[in-house]
């Protein structure tokens, strides 16, 4: 079925409160898709994000993020009072997030309400404790030590804990007994929110897209937890790191520093610890996005400790072995392969035989070469995602800002428009034209906005992750009338 969505995610979502909710602006969000006539609502990966404010950067790979908790929701289950929240500076600039503000202020508000909420306890707060065994005490002790430890990555904690000397850990279970129930609460009420928040989308005809960064953060309760399953030494410093090579718009290359898989351990076991993230995530998404999918062929090694990726090299991965035992344990998944990148036939192959659509990408496509395989008529498959750019590309407006003359004018004849101004809408037209199954744009490109709106530019930190709507007066009923006809004139629109 041919079907189309928005990229936009939860924290770009306007309010009073500093960052997107799943308050009342979702939910008047999944009705402007659904006016729209669009199928699907795509968000970046939901979990508590950790310096550099990036959610491909987690504290855990199960948890979502505190940030997204609705005040307002809590305030009509008698958990919070409204000058509880409402006086707080959660930040000035509308279109934008502060997350400084809403690190210092956030969870002394949750506090409030989880002192309420200990009073007495909803019915099903211990039955999803004891769903959520398998994650979400380890992760509730590694965010009270991180707290105790004023915020330091744990492989600065003493020894004992760093470590995970069987003695300190029991003495600071028990020590931070409350702590480790105020972070179970917060995922509580998280995914109390969410899943109420997901079923009106899903009513409303509308799947949720999600995604999963395909590597852990180091300072990550997976690590500490279980880190085994990670190239560390016996002082658990990672050994070799990921990343990825010099190439021409890089020529250090990127450092991501994240600690490799010890793919020989997760064989051993069958995968058990992948199978449980995948599981986990469409427990929360309708469809997910792994990113860097080619790294599950081979993946690129730094060692650790580089100032820069030029010098590494490649390792084989664990190639269709992993997803033959994912498919066996949990079926067959909507999962989109980020299939970018550089690709050998041998990642080629590992796609096709995995059968999961990968990513066309129009703004890497007007390079004045008709051959470029990210150009619609050379889409040799339906089975693919078309986005006009992603969370990494620039806005269409600012993309048409900062390319050259050559680009823009090959791109104005494909598009056959005249004016410059036409070039925003005339790729959204030509994605959702393209012969893939799904066709994707952004909100900012939507909304015609320039590079101010960009989301992500990598290997930056400090500006990125930022851009929000002001409010929700620019999804107008003129703006849903004209994605829908867009969307009813290339068979997108839902049955």
């Amino acid at each position: 079925m041919r079907k189309s969505g928005i990229l936009m995610h939860i924290s770009s979502l306007p309010n009073d409160y500093g960052i997107g909710k799943m308050g009342k602006e979702a939910y008047s969000f999944v009705d402007f898709l659904a006016a729209a006539k669009q199928s699907c609502w795509q968000i970046l990966p939901v979990s508590p994000t950790s310096y550099g404010d990036s959610p491909y950067q987690s504290f855990s790979t199960h948890a979502g993020n505190p940030y997204f908790i609705d005040f307002e929701t809590l305030e009509s289950d008698g958990l919070l009072k409204a000058e509880e929240y409402k006086d707080i500076d959660w930040g000035s600039e509308k279109g934008s997030v502060d997350y400084g503000k809403i690190y210092e202020n956030i969870f002394g508000v949750l506090k409030i309400a989880h002192k309420r909420f200990r009073k007495k306890p909803a019915k099903g707060y211990a039955k999803f404790v004891i769903e959520n065994k398998d994650w979400l005490y380890e992760y509730g002790l590694f965010m009270s030590l991180k707290f105790a430890h004023d915020g330091k990555a744990w492989y600065e904690w003493e020894d004992c804990l760093r470590l995970r000397k069987p003695k300190a850990v029991k003495q600071a279970s028990k020590k931070y007994a409350d702590d480790i129930d105020f972070w179970c609460f917060v995922q509580y009420e998280y995914f109390k929110q969410w899943k109420k928040l997901k079923k009106y989308a899903n009513d409303k005809g509308i799947s949720i897209i999600g995604d999963i960064p395909i590597y852990c953060a180091y300072d990550s309760a997976d690590v500490w937890a279980t880190p085994q399953y990670f190239y560390l030494d016996g002082d658990k410093k990672p050994v070799e790191v990921a990343g990825c090579p010099p190439d021409v718009f890089s020529e250090d290359g990127q450092l991501w520093g994240n600690p490799l898989y010890r793919w020989d351990v997760m064989a051993k076991e069958k995968y058990r610890w992948w199978v449980d993230r995948i599981k986990s995530a469409f427990e929360i998404y309708d469809t997910v996005r792994i990113d860097h999918f080619r790294g599950f062929e081979s993946y690129y090694c730094i060692p650790y400790g580089a100032k820069n990726a030029r010098k590494g090299q490649w390792r084989k991965g664990p190639d269709m072995k992993l997803f033959k035992e994912i498919n066996k344990k949990l079926g067959d998944l909507d999962i989109i392969a980020e299939d970018l990148g550089f690709l050998t036939k041998k990642v080629t192959k590992m796609l096709d035989s995995a059968g999961y659509p990968g990513m066309k990408i129009l703004e890497f496509a007007f390079d004045s070469d008709p051959q470029n395989v990210y150009l619609p008529h050379n889409y040799k498959t339906s089975n693919s995602i078309c986005y006009t750019g992603t969370h990494d590309n620039e806005t269409i407006a600012g993309w048409i800002k900062s390319a050259d003359e050559k680009t823009v004018k090959y791109c104005k004849e494909y598009l056959n428009v005249k004016n410059t101004n036409d070039i925003v809408w005339g790729m959204i037209r030509l994605c959702w034209a393209s012969i893939s199954d799904t066709a994707i744009t952004q909100m900012q490109d939507i909304l015609e906005l320039d590079s101010s709106a960009r989301m992500n530019t990598p290997s930056t930190v400090g500006e990125n992750w930022k851009w929000r709507l002001e409010d929700m007066s620019a999804l107008n009923s003129k703006l849903e009338k004209k994605l829908a006809k867009l969307t009813d004139t290339y068979g997108r629109s839902p049955a």
